[in-house]
């Protein structure tokens, strides 16, 4: 298949000569009225009623006991290791085949990432691969899971659902269960995605969602914390908000606490988007099938949800044949003006990260090498394709 074929059948389905973005926001529902509404209310920043309307409206959504609004997705990510115990000096299991904030989370609470493979069938942290890493490399003691030779904790794993494709979960549970490593999952990206019909984020004790304008629906910038319990949501939420003990006027903090309060500014956006996220969801899954569709008889592969969940496509992918058709694809593509992205550099590749402990990578360097992201944009146009 030439990519001059895939570029015309990309715009066919969007019906534009225009510029095509890779993800862009789209607003069709109340968003004006409920950020105008803010304005007129002088309730702009952290105080006022779109915030909790917003942490119900997700809390509604996902079946989490209780969603916390934060500033964004590393915030929301950030404050639930932080919240799951992850103490500076630990490691934390994740993927080298995720966005650099996952890493960057795991960083900023001063632990290190220990990368494992992901799977073929999710792009995301695979069970098996984690379960032979530590197996190998650790032991089970009064302290936790103990990296053997180095005798630290590791503490946590965070798989993220790549491209809103949910990872093994029951089996991921397992392999956590029998090492005593606490689940923290990265659902930046997996708004509207479903692990055997329970929304992901929901599985261990917290899940980070993000809002950035690039994601299936958005905030501006902005992020949510899942927890497991209303107890947890209530710890978390004392957190993120300075650790404000409540009183009339006096400013009294109990510990070290996070600023991290979603403006009620960006909550209302949130407040008009979520009330047509089922239409968003429906129009990218139908984007998705259209794709599937297309590239069914080519030598290029669509990656297609696990069987087991129901995925938002957040974004579309294909596994190229060779690099070089990759990089062909990439060029056409981007100089007439439609976006493709590759997918981003495994985190070893990056001077920061470089020396982490890892396994081996043969996926995680595969798909590195092939896959290709392709524009997918919600929108109404599609719905009578």
């Amino acid at each position: 298949m030439k990519a001059a074929n895939i570029c015309q059948f990309i715009r066919d389905i969007y019906q534009t000569d225009q510029f095509i973005p890779l993800h862009a926001p789209t607003f069709a529902g109340n968003e004006k009225l409920y950020v105008a509404d803010t304005i007129d209310s002088t309730f702009v920043s952290s105080v006022g009623k779109y915030v909790d309307e917003f942490e119900n409206k997700i809390e509604h959504y996902t079946g989490a006991a209780k969603a916390v609004a934060v500033v964004n997705g590393t915030a929301a990510l950030h404050t639930a290791l932080y919240m799951a115990g992850v103490k500076r000096g630990d490691f934390v299991i994740t993927q080298a085949l995720t966005f650099v904030a996952t890493c960057n989370a795991i960083h900023h609470m001063g632990a290190e990432p220990i990368f494992v493979d992901v799977s073929p069938v999710s792009l995301g942290l695979c069970p098996k691969a984690m379960d032979e890493f530590l197996f190998q490399y650790a032991q089970v003691s009064e302290y936790g899971c103990i990296h053997k030779l180095s005798g630290r904790v590791i503490k946590a794993v965070v798989p993220m659902h790549t491209f809103g494709h949910p990872v093994e979960l029951d089996e991921l549970m397992l392999v956590c269960q029998k090492w005593n490593i606490a689940l923290v999952e990265d659902a930046a990206e997996s708004l509207g995605s479903f692990y055997k019909g329970q929304h992901t984020g929901t599985f261990g004790d917290f899940g980070a969602i993000s809002f950035n304008g690039n994601k299936v629906i958005t905030t501006g910038g902005g992020g949510v914390v899942l927890c497991k319990t209303a107890e947890l949501g209530a710890q978390t939420k004392h957190i993120t908000t300075t650790a404000k003990v409540l009183h009339p006027y006096e400013f009294s903090h109990d510990e070290a606490g996070f600023n991290y309060r979603m403006p009620n500014l960006n909550a209302a956006l949130g407040c008009g988007q979520m009330e047509v996220l089922t239409d968003y969801i429906t129009q990218k899954r139908k984007l998705a099938n259209h794709y599937r569709d297309f590239f069914m008889l080519s030598d290029y592969q669509f990656f297609v949800e696990p069987k087991y969940a129901k995925s938002n496509y957040w974004l579309n992918a294909i596994v190229c044949p060779s690099v070089e058709d990759r990089d062909e694809l990439l060029k056409i593509t981007n100089i007439t003006g439609i976006v493709t992205r590759p997918i981003w550099k495994l985190m070893h590749h990056l001077p920061m990260y470089k020396n982490a402990i890892r396994g081996s990578l043969n996926y995680s360097e595969h798909f590195e090498s092939l896959l290709l992201n392709l524009p997918s944009s919600p929108s109404k146009k599609l719905i009578n394709l």
